[in-house]
């Protein structure tokens, strides 16, 4: 008998040195890589990721950057993150949804540095 798969979301994100394009592909990249790995996700079981940028990151999409990495037939949207007065700046976030065969409690959730700011309540349980 098959496992079952469920359908999970994946959250994530990492800061950004620069306004750059370069920049900003290197952070998306790195933190949808280790989301990837941390999760034992494959872009098979990939239904689509959501990416945003902080409005004062605008040199390039950060969806470029799975891409990159050969998620070629997955469904990516790029945003833009509500300006909240004190928030964190410079800042990729993701939201990949993922069939996943473990339980809700059990997504790794990946933020990175100064990122870990944004989920406390995880208490460095990063992947």
């Amino acid at each position: 008998m098959g496992r079952t798969l469920w359908v999970r979301g994946i959250r994530g994100a990492a800061p950004v040195p620069e306004n750059t394009p370069e920049a900003i592909r290197g952070a998306a990249r790195e933190l949808l890589r280790i989301i990837a790995d941390e999760n034992l996700l494959e872009p098979e079981r990939m239904i689509s990721i959501i990416l945003s940028l902080t409005p004062d990151l605008n040199a390039t999409f950060p969806a470029e950057a799975a891409r990159e990495l050969g998620w070629v037939h997955v469904p990516l949207f790029c945003t833009t993150e509500i300006p909240v007065p004190g928030a964190l700046q410079m800042c990729v976030r993701v939201l990949v949804h993922a069939y996943m065969d473990c339980a809700q409690d059990e997504v790794k959730h990946i933020y990175l540095e100064d990122a870990a700011v944004l989920r406390p309540d995880l208490d460095g349980k990063n992947g």
